[in-house]
């Protein structure tokens, strides 16, 4: 396509050649990529060659949510460990180009499984290995110095999970359209039995299958992406928030993703013993985690929920977000039980 929302084709061209390109007329088409309900990405083309643009939604923005050059900053320095994630080519901060700051990033080969239905088509020998390679590519995740991959900035460790609380509170109310009784109270209920933090990593933020790039004829993770939420905090946090997926699919919310549905896809309570047997984090305040995994998906949802009422997103599927608010909030109630 020449035209899409979002990018102004003849203006990115003309920033391609010298950026990404060698300077001459760059003559670009892009195409948006369906599936993401946050930031946009497009598979832009000059004929030849292929890369991958990505820039924050239209219209209203949460804040801090959509930092183009945070994302672009960790993708780059995990470039040479062992969590796999595509090659950075460059960040424009100048937001006169498109409408927004965006950066370019290799086009990746794989999959991003989000459906029960496309890991049953590759049967359930192949499901448990790939969802055996997501574990093993979080633990590689957290076991990455900060520090000596330049990231010791990066984020305030401490007092993450009660900054988390809070944040997360300030996001919900940001979208605020309608009211969330529920939500008040996870809320209040995390807020008063934050435990003490483990040792801090880099946390991605929203660590799923459909955010790693699959190898189309393998089990091998080709790429992690979407990193638009990470920082350095507790890791358990992408633990939590990948199990919750897990359990909402369970109770048939599958307006995320469904795909740990699947036949030999790993149960949660494989997954844990996966996980702790590699990394040795405690898990004794587990449910802790996933009261704030719920909330903040909440808050994540409803966001996206106020930008599809405003008209302001792009891409299908949102229609029916607003509704997964409400069994993500009890969901989370009912986590803190288990603490």
């Amino acid at each position: 396509m020449t035209d899409v929302p979002g990018l102004d084709l003849p203006r990115l061209g003309a920033w391609f050649a010298g950026h990404v390109v060698p300077t001459g007329e760059v003559r670009l088409t892009a195409r948006h990529i369906s599936g993401g309900k946050s930031n946009l990405t497009y598979e832009v083309s000059d004929g030849t060659r292929a890369w991958i643009v990505r820039r924050p939604p239209l219209g209203h923005v949460l804040a801090t949510a959509h930092d183009m050059a945070r994302e672009y900053r960790v993708m780059t320095a995990l470039r040479n460990t062992a969590v796999p994630v595509p090659l950075t080519y460059a960040l424009c901060e100048d937001a006169e180009v498109v409408g927004a700051p965006f950066y370019v990033m290799e086009l990746v080969d794989g999959v991003p499984y989000r459906r029960r239905s496309e890991l049953e088509a590759l049967g359930p020998d192949r499901t448990r290995a790939i969802s055996e390679r997501l574990v093993d590519t979080l633990v590689a995740l957290h076991a990455v110095d900060p520090v000596a991959v330049g990231l010791a900035d990066f984020g305030r460790p401490e007092g993450f999970l009660a900054r988390q609380v809070g944040r997360w509170k300030k996001q919900m109310d940001a979208s605020y359209h309608r009211d969330l009784p529920a939500a008040g109270e996870l809320h209040a209920r995390l807020a008063e039995s934050v435990p003490a933090e483990g040792a801090a990593g880099i946390v991605h933020g929203d660590f799923r299958l459909d955010n790693v790039l699959v190898g189309a004829e393998t089990d091998r993770i080709n790429a992690v992406v979407d990193w638009e939420m990470a920082t350095l905090g507790d890791p358990l946090t992408d633990l939590a928030l990948m199990l919750l997926y897990q359990r909402l699919a369970a109770f048939g919310g599958s307006v995320v993703s469904d795909v740990s549905t699947a036949p030999g896809y790993l149960s949660e309570s494989e997954i844990l013993a996966r996980y702790d047997a590699a990394s040795h984090r405690d898990l004794g305040r587990f449910g802790f985690y996933l009261g704030l995994a719920a909330y903040k998906l909440a808050a994540i949802l409803e966001g996206i929920h106020y930008r599809y009422l405003q008209g302001q997103t792009v891409g299908e599927g949102f229609d029916t977000i607003g509704d997964a608010i409400h069994p993500l909030l009890e969901a989370g109630l009912k986590a803190l039980k288990e603490d």
